[in-house]
């Protein structure tokens, strides 16, 4: 019975989903923003990790947990302990949000390299 209940609870959880979040893989199989998550110690991955499952299951989200960039990106937007503050890439293509690149902000602005990184990874999904 346990079993049972875990496997209906499970599916009623993932279809409660808007979007479903992917991590970008390179063509050498490595995923950056899970690599770069991995870097950041369990507290600071946690609080992304939830902003992120906030997008997944409230799409569409807004301010402040959600911004749109232009040209397809949006930003998950994470305050981390000491002034810290983390952002993720991201952008939405057939009900997945496709997490493109992660990095923790230093200045006011998104960084010009970021972005362009994160628009440079959205048009290899496309091939």
């Amino acid at each position: 019975k346990e079993g049972l209940y875990h496997f209906w609870y499970m599916m009623h959880t993932y279809s409660m989903k808007r979007l479903h979040a992917v991590f970008f893989r390179l063509e050498s199989g490595t995923e950056p923003v899970r690599d770069w998550l991995k870097s950041l110690g369990k507290d600071a991955c946690a609080r992304i990790g939830g902003d992120i499952k906030t997008v997944e299951y409230g799409w569409p989200v807004g301010m402040p947990v959600c911004r749109p960039l232009g040209d397809g990106l949006f930003e998950v937007r994470t305050h981390l302990p000491e002034g810290r503050i983390a952002r993720v890439l991201f952008c939405v293509e057939e009900g997945r949000m496709f997490l493109l690149h992660g990095f923790i902000k230093k200045t006011q602005t998104t960084p010009h390299q970021d972005r362009q990184l994160a628009l440079t990874r959205k048009k290899q999904l496309n091939g």
